[in-house]
């Protein structure tokens, strides 16, 4: 659905691009966790309209805060999205506990940081440490395609439909006769999709941090209301 330049949500782009100042001690937090709501477009300050998808980010709340001198390494975990108690396993209800956290957690995340001093366990972190311009990537689960031959998996290019031919779509050779087996890695037909995609190059066009919506430009990996990972681009 096509946005004007005087509709509320452009007017709140721009108010979000016009904003500035210091950046808090959370947006060292390389990336966010959400849910893909789905694609629009809207009008930038030149007039054109940009496609994008809408990202319902955060909040999301640090459960473990890992030290070097601890775990070895730097790093935060952080918890999004609601569970029902009764699918919480115990292991998971013990953790939270123990991070302070009074609330169900779906999804669990570790993001490793140069300093772990900004954070501290049961700690809620919103959309607000993205700002408007910067690169990211999308990182999520593709949409599964099931079991797909070679024309659509690989992008072969078939044979005629007519003129006597009659291979059409099907695999041919699987390869020499010699090593009398399949080599590993041979594009044949099978199961497609289903797999952790990274979309890199995009960018975030907008960030409304009262819904938390973040809006980023062109086309993210899966489907609506899948988990996805937005990950800041290391400068």
């Amino acid at each position: 659905m096509s946005r004007s330049p005087g509709h509320p949500l452009s007017q709140r782009l721009c108010q979000v691009r016009a904003t500035g100042g210091k950046l808090p001690e959370a947006r060292l937090l390389p990336g966010i966790l959400g849910y893909k709501v789905g694609m629009t477009q809207v009008f930038n300050d030149e007039g054109r309209i940009v496609p994008v998808t809408v990202v319902q980010a955060g909040p999301v709340i640090v459960t473990q805060v890992k030290t070097p001198e601890k775990d070895g390494y730097s790093a935060v975990q952080i918890g999004f999205g609601d569970q029902s108690e009764k699918h919480l396993t115990f292991p998971k209800f013990g953790h939270l506990k123990k991070a302070g956290v009074n609330k169900n957690l779906r999804h669990l995340r570790e993001f490793r940081v140069e300093s772990t001093e900004a954070f501290t366990p049961g700690q809620e972190i919103t959309a607000e440490i993205f700002s408007a311009g910067e690169p990211v990537t999308v990182t999520a689960k593709g949409k599964g395609r099931g079991f797909q031959g070679g024309v659509k998996r690989y992008h072969f290019k078939g044979q005629h439909m007519t003129h006597g031919y009659m291979t059409h779509r099907r695999p041919l050779s699987s390869g020499a006769t010699g090593p009398q087996r399949v080599f590993k890695g041979t594009k044949k037909p099978g199961h497609m999709g289903d797999e952790r995609v990274t979309q890199k190059g995009l960018k975030v066009v907008a960030v409304d941090a009262e819904r938390g919506l973040i809006l980023v430009s062109g086309s993210v990996p899966g489907g609506n209301g899948c988990l996805v990972t937005i990950n800041k681009v290391a400068k």
